[in-house]
């Protein structure tokens, strides 16, 4: 009898082995998607799609801001789950799934209103440029003197259209035409942009897949050192010793939006940033949707400012903040794959959500731009028409930051086109003169073994584009993030990759000093640079003018300094330190 008790519980041991077993190989409980679905002009129960990876039958739950939300307000079909929202009863915040002791990550839901449809696979053509294009969907930028919304349902009606989606801030709205090729949208195009009410319209010629700034060049051979061409461990020592030991600064919070589609966490930099990640205060938040690689575009740009140290793969500047940090956001969302119209879109409803800094590591030619060789470009390219619709539309969006959130910065890279990234007929956004506009050209580490501040210790990155709109130059390279623990990352290099690091130390220098406004942090960025190539007296040539030239009043009025004429490269630790500086004049 004792014999059979004792087998009976090894039986059970061995079951319950194997269970465990079984639910350690199941498929970890992620959410890969999350989109406004049904009437995106519904402001008062707005309806959210989301789709789902390892939800296993059973209970689950659904939490906002970490109260639990009620099932009368949810559906489940498969792998998507459909989510009602009462905004007069709900803010914006993190959103994450539990089920059996697991959480999976958390996406930032936005109640903004600003939300655009992506075009279906069969809705899109090729143009005669080449590109693809959607046949069926345009934005209306109505004239600020007409009811945005009444109008766009006048036009709509007039052209046998439907309003599908907006803008509201900008007074833009997205109509489906009955369109059925590009002749019928281009000619229903041009009678829209003759209307009255209509200051521009924009059609989009953005592929889902096609948003990544590519950089072809093979990467330095000692990409290790990269970072230290920007003083980056300088940096994360000066934050924490300096906020450990003076107790008068007190780190505020600082929320970032990242305009990128989503963020692997499957992958060692980001494993522990899944359920209620806020319950600790002090530490870095990423928020995004679950993506399938972790050699995405997002994900290396999320990496530079929240990977996970010690892992291999990539380390986060933010994330290295954590012991004395004031608890940063990172919310990487770009609302739905509708291209261009979806970054703003996004951004708009991320600044409405308290976002203080955007990192937009993207960027657009217009066909024809030619390099600093008088080559084409061929990265990026949209039509002359498409670039005109997006330059009114960023327009809008620069001319309503400024009216309603001056304190707001937007951190731009400047391009992979080997090109000139401040002429409006050649790329955009990053031609627009703003001061809430920063752009980023990209630097590697040159071969001389100089000192980390002699104008020779880096040299730019050959793809970057240069002139006079470049404000700062950062390094280009960084490993990615991978999907085994303490594995070397493949090097990934672009201006899409030195914006963050931008993006993340103005994050730091505002959690220090909450009340610089774009014009100081610009200011103390510059103040703060170190030198980049060859001195160009102002009339450059051949490209020399990396990014525009220090001036003698960033340098204390010292025309005769040595900095006076070369091109800037960021300086993380010096910027922190102008950054408890600048508390004097507040205190």
């Amino acid at each position: 009898m004792k014999r059979m008790y004792v087998l009976a519980c090894r039986l059970a041991m061995l079951l319950a082995l194997a269970g465990a077993s079984v639910a350690s190989a199941a498929e970890p409980l992620r959410i890969t998607q999350l989109q406004r679905c049904g009437d995106l002009l519904e402001r008062q129960q707005p309806t959210f799609c989301l789709r789902t990876t390892g939800l296993q039958p059973g209970q689950w739950q659904l939490r906002l801001n970490g109260q639990t939300l009620d099932t009368g307000q949810l559906s489940q079909e498969q792998d998507q789950l459909r989510l009602r929202i009462d905004a007069a009863q709900a803010d914006s915040g993190p959103l994450w799934l539990e089920q059996q002791g697991q959480a999976s990550n958390a996406v930032w839901l936005s109640l903004g209103s600003s939300h655009v449809l992506a075009a279906d696979k069969q809705a899109v053509t090729r143009n005669r440029d080449g590109l693809d294009t959607y046949v069926d969907l345009v934005s209306l930028i109505i004239e600020e003197s007409h009811d945005g919304a009444e109008q766009a349902r006048q036009l709509a009606e007039k052209y046998d259209a439907e309003v599908v989606g907006a803008i509201p801030p900008l007074n833009t709205y997205q109509l489906r035409l009955p369109a059925r090729n590009l002749d019928q949208r281009d000619a229903t195009v041009l009678r829209l942009g003759a209307e009255v009410s209509v200051d521009a319209v924009v059609i989009e010629e953005s592929g889902a897949e096609q948003a990544i700034e590519r950089d072809t060049e093979n990467p330095p051979a000692q990409e290790s050192q990269e970072w230290a061409a920007n003083r980056f461990l300088d940096a994360v020592n000066f934050y924490q010793r300096r906020l450990q030991k003076q107790q008068d600064i007190e780190a505020r919070p600082v929320r970032i939006g990242v305009i990128e589609r989503d963020v692997d966490f499957d992958s060692p930099d980001f494993a522990d940033y899944g359920g209620d990640c806020r319950s600790d205060p002090g530490r870095v938040c990423v928020y995004a949707r679950d993506a399938a690689r972790a050699s995405g575009h997002g994900t290396t740009v999320a990496g530079i400012l929240a990977a996970a140290w010690d892992n291999g793969g990539n380390s986060g500047f933010l994330r290295a903040l954590d012991k004395v940090g004031p608890g940063f956001d990172v919310i990487v969302d770009r609302g739905s794959d509708a291209g261009i119209t979806a970054n703003v879109a996004a951004s708009v409803n991320l600044v409405e959500d308290g976002a203080r800094v955007l990192n937009w590591s993207w960027g657009i030619h217009r066909t024809g731009a030619t390099d600093v060789e008088g080559d084409e470009v061929d990265s990026l390219v949209r039509s002359g028409i498409a670039m005109s619709g997006y330059e009114e539309l960023l327009e809008e969006f620069f001319l309503w930051l400024r009216r309603e959130h001056p304190e707001v910065v937007v951190v731009n890279s400047a391009g992979n086109g080997s090109s000139f990234s401040g002429r409006d007929e050649y790329r955009l956004p990053s031609s627009f003169i703003t001061e809430q506009l920063f752009v980023v050209g990209g630097h590697q580490r040159s071969d001389k073994q100089v000192d980390v501040d002699d104008p020779g210790y880096a040299t730019r990155r050959k793809a970057s584009n240069v002139d006079m709109r470049v404000d700062i130059t950062a390094t280009a390279c960084v490993r990615g993030s991978m999907k085994a623990a303490n594995a070397t990352g493949a090097v990934h290099c672009g201006t899409s990759y030195a914006t963050p690091l931008v993006a993340g130390l103005l994050a730091a220098m505002l959690s220090i000093n909450p009340e610089l406004q774009p014009e100081q942090l610009r200011m103390l960025l510059r103040r703060s640079a170190m030198t980049i190539g060859e001195e160009n007296d102002f009339e450059p040539m051949e490209a020399d003018d990396l990014t525009a030239p220090i001036l003698p009043s960033e340098r204390g009025n010292d025309l005769n300094h040595p900095d006076v004429g070369h091109s800037a490269r960021l300086d993380m630790y010096r910027a922190l330190e102008l950054a408890v500086q600048s508390l004097d004049s507040v205190r």
